[in-house]
C-alpha cells in the first residue's frame, strides 16, 4: 500500500508516519490538502489517488484535549477501491492502526 499520512499524538504535533515514498511528502501533502480548511472529515479523489480525513477511531486526544486526526493520502489500487471516509476507514484504518497504537503515547514523534 502506497501511503501518505499525516497526524499527531498526545504529547507531539504533527508529522509523517508514512511518506508514500516521497523524500519531502509535504508537496504531496499541501497539493492534496490544501483548501480542504479544518473540517474533521473529508474525502476527495486527487490526480492520482484519494484523500481522506477522519477523527481517531478510538476518540484518543492529544494533551490539549483535541482529538487525533489522521490525514491519508491513498494512492495506486487501493485508491480506486475507496469512494467514502468510510470506505477509508473500514480499508486502511485496519492496517495502519497497530502503528499508531505503539506510537501515539510515546513522548515524542516518531523518528524517521
Amino acid at each position: 500500500m502506497r501511503l501518505l499520512w499525516a497526524t499527531r499524538g498526545r504529547d507531539w504535533g504533527f508529522c509523517f508516519l508514512r511518506n508514500a515514498g516521497f523524500e519531502d511528502p509535504l508537496p504531496a501533502y499541501e497539493k492534496a490538502f490544501g483548501n480542504t480548511g479544518n473540517s474533521s472529515e473529508e474525502f476527495r479523489r486527487i490526480e492520482n489517488g484519494v484523500a481522506v480525513r477522519f477523527p481517531d477511531p478510538e476518540g484518543r486526544k492529544d494533551r490539549s484535549g483535541r482529538v487525533i486526526p489522521h490525514d491519508l493520502v491513498v494512492y495506486g489500487e487501493l485508491a480506486t477501491e475507496i469512494h467514502s471516509v468510510d470506505e477509508a476507514l473500514r480499508l486502511v484504518w485496519p492496517q495502519i492502526a497497530p502503528v499508531f497504537d505503539h506510537v501515539w503515547a510515546e513522548p515524542k514523534g516518531p523518528s524517521k
